[in-house]
């Protein structure tokens, strides 16, 4: 097909890991909470993930996906890769994906003290989280239940689970895998300073605190070898505190634990404002940090749903691929419309409400054919 866009950078083709993409876009992990019994993906799951694919998006990130059955687990109904049937579950979702073409990787998440499933749950230290848990996801409202602080065997149990969850993803057949490393949830609670109490090495400077994610980074590679991408997404805000920055000396540091373990990307998220408020840090920006010190491309995500700004970024250097989050839920096929010059889908809060599932999208969908409109 011809193309006629005015977007030339966000169609063109893109490497990470060693993989030819499609086009440098990726679909930024967002939580759907619709999967089957016991945590397992559904065949609407496939057809979800196939469609980001089939749209032309270069890369697919899933939507968090826990490690293990005792602390892990963020939201009622989502996924999980913490036993076999689970991992056979994902795999017509892979296949599904491959199908269109397109290239899919699995994000594994601990939740820690931001978990909306669990009532006992673990964190760096016992500190009462921010906010209220967010009812469109489960788990009802109202405050975060008291973390533990995690013990000794809690931490190494945890990094098992990363690694074994990682080996399952990869012999369902994913491309890869992203340690989930921002937001709020488990290693960025260890990245944090104010949820991060600890006096031992997982505690004090910002390189003891990057610690555990080091640690997962290095466990999911012995695991899997040296042909599965491992990437990492970190945040400097979070589900819970869409205000949190970190100070330029600790971000450096942060990234340069994270290069010592040599993955092949790094996923900078935006939380709760517009992409240049949430990467800055210091004089500069995290992606641009990142790409110095980390030396891998960088993928950049935060209300980037508008091609202009999108194709800016890249231009300018901030990151080597941009993740799209809400622009990507109304319009799966964000690129081809780039592409060929098609106007976009406007975002609409109610597409997650009164839940953030594939039944409400559905719906949504539902009520709005025959509706093209811009954005």
């Amino acid at each position: 097909m011809t193309q006629r866009t005015e977007y030339p950078e966000l169609v063109a083709t893109s490497r990470i890991g060693g993989r030819e993409l499609l086009t440098p876009t990726a679909v930024a992990p967002m939580t759907r909470v619709s999967a089957g019994e016991h945590g397992r993906a559904t065949d609407r799951m496939a057809r979800y993930y196939a469609d980001f694919a089939r749209g032309g998006f270069g890369l697919v990130v899933t939507e968090g996906i826990y490690t293990d059955h005792r602390y892990s687990q963020a939201y009622p109904a989502q996924p999980g890769l913490a036993d076999d049937e689970q991992a056979a579950a994902w795999r017509p979702v892979v296949d599904a994906v491959h199908a269109e073409g397109g290239t899919i990787v699995a994000q594994l998440m601990h939740a820690g003290a931001l978990s909306q499933a669990l009532e006992t749950t673990i964190a760096p230290s016992a500190v009462a989280p921010k906010g209220r848990r967010m009812p469109d996801y489960g788990g009802g409202d109202g405050p975060f239940p008291m973390p533990s602080a995690a013990s000794a065997d809690d931490i190494r149990d945890a990094v098992a689970g990363f690694a074994a969850a990682a080996r399952r993803a990869r012999d369902a057949g994913f491309d890869g895998v992203e340690v989930h490393g921002a937001n709020g949830y488990l290693l960025d609670q260890f990245l944090t300073d104010y949820t991060n109490r600890r006096t031992d090495g997982y505690g004090g400077a910002a390189t003891g605190r990057a610690r555990i994610a080091a640690e997962v980074l290095a466990a999911i590679r012995a695991e899997v070898g040296p042909d599965v991408v491992v990437g990492i997404r970190i945040s400097q805000a979070k589900v819970n505190d869409a205000h949190h920055r970190w100070s330029e000396p600790d971000a450096r540091e942060i990234l340069a634990v994270i290069a010592a373990e040599r993955p092949d990307y790094v996923h900078v998220a935006g939380e709760g404002a517009d992409w240049a408020s949430a990467a800055a840090v210091g004089t500069t920006t995290l992606t641009r940090l990142a790409r110095a010190i980390v030396g891998v491309p960088v993928i950049a995500n935060g209300s980037l749903h508008d091609p202009a700004a999108a194709q800016k970024l890249l231009v300018d250097g901030e990151a080597d691929l941009v993740a799209i989050g809400r622009g990507a839920i109304v319009n799966p096929d964000w690129p081809a419309r780039v592409r060929d010059g098609r106007p976009l889908r406007a975002w609409e809060r109610g597409i997650l409400s009164p839940r953030a599932d594939l039944a409400t999208q559905d719906a949504w969908f539902a009520a709005h054919a025959g509706e093209d409109g811009a954005a």
